[in-house]
């Protein structure tokens, strides 16, 4: 896996510009302390990374037959919750597993190579430096056994009929995974 993603983005991250060096020289014990999420751009970045990536995905006929059963809303919102829990930040994750959420959706090889080369292109798009783009997918590409489920670089494959999709977002649920 050249580079791996987390979640079905699905995830991410403003680039934080600095605005001048002179104004602003934080030391670098204190640079060193901060979290992945914080270097980020905390919960604006995750929000609009996360956007622009979920809405790459589901336009990506490489991969988009997967979420057809999907809920968008739900997936959106559980997106942005791992991926601020997974950087450092201040969500707490209580979605299902990756394993569990993706198992029956015979995602293959090279399906999951799309959606990283998706996610690398929100990255790119919103500027993230090479450095915090890199921890991000390294926290995020172990998840990929638990994704995979054929090693076949085959992309476009349909959506297994037998697959059971989460419940729809509830109102109440919602709250829970907003940011």
């Amino acid at each position: 896996m050249r580079r791996l993603l987390a979640a079905s983005a699905f995830a991410l991250l403003l680039s934080t510009t600095s605005a001048l060096a002179d104004d602003y020289a934080a030391p670098a014990a204190a640079t060193a302390t901060k979290s992945l999420y914080e270097r980020l751009g905390g919960t604006p970045a995750i929000n609009a990374v996360v956007d622009d990536f979920a809405g790459r995905v589901l336009a990506d006929a490489r991969i988009n037959k997967k979420f057809a059963k999907s809920d968008p809303a739900r997936l959106v919102a559980n997106l942005k919750t791992f991926v601020c829990s997974a950087t450092g930040g201040p969500c707490k994750y209580e979605g299902q597993s990756m394993k569990a959420a993706h198992t029956h959706m015979g995602v293959t090889q090279g399906e999951f190579g799309a959606l990283v080369e998706d996610l690398v292109a929100t990255l790119d798009k919103f500027q993230v430096p090479d450095k915090e783009k890199g921890e991000l997918l390294a926290a995020l590409g172990p998840l990929g056994p638990d994704i995979v489920e054929s090693q076949s670089t085959e992309t476009g494959t349909a959506l297994p009929d037998s697959f059971k999709p989460a419940p729809a977002h509830k109102d109440h649920a919602h709250k829970d995974h907003k940011m």
